[in-house]
């Protein structure tokens, strides 16, 4: 089990939230433009990175609001959470990638995982 830290609300069991996908997926500026090849990809088209992935989360059962996290898909450790609008923090200069961010919601990490 993940004890994810909700920015609103603390500390909660993973059960509490639901993944949203795949965070920092731009709408297309025109969608009317695209062919369907170009809408599907945005729609289907995701990244499968093994390593550090930035995820959107929603507390479902709590305050109902979304927020990003940069987790590892490996080891489930969580690196980072972050509002949503935000960079990605490892892309921020002289991060490195992976590394935990400091001033923002304390880290948490798998359970038994």
């Amino acid at each position: 089990m993940l004890l994810i830290s909700c920015p609103n609300c603390g500390p909660r069991d993973e059960t509490e939230f639901h993944y949203g996908g795949q965070a920092h997926v731009a709408y297309p500026e025109n969608p009317n433009d695209l062919t369907d090849r170009e809408w599907a990809e945005y729609l289907f088209y995701r990244e499968n990175t093994k390593g550090s992935f930035a995820e959107r989360w929603v507390h479902s059962t709590g305050c109902r609001q979304w927020f990003n996290m940069l987790r590892d898909t490996v080891t489930y450790d969580i690196h980072s959470i972050y509002a949503m609008g935000q960079p990605r923090p490892d892309t921020q200069p002289g991060l490195a990638p992976g590394a935990a961010t400091t001033g923002a919601t304390a880290p948490t990490s798998s359970e038994g995982v």
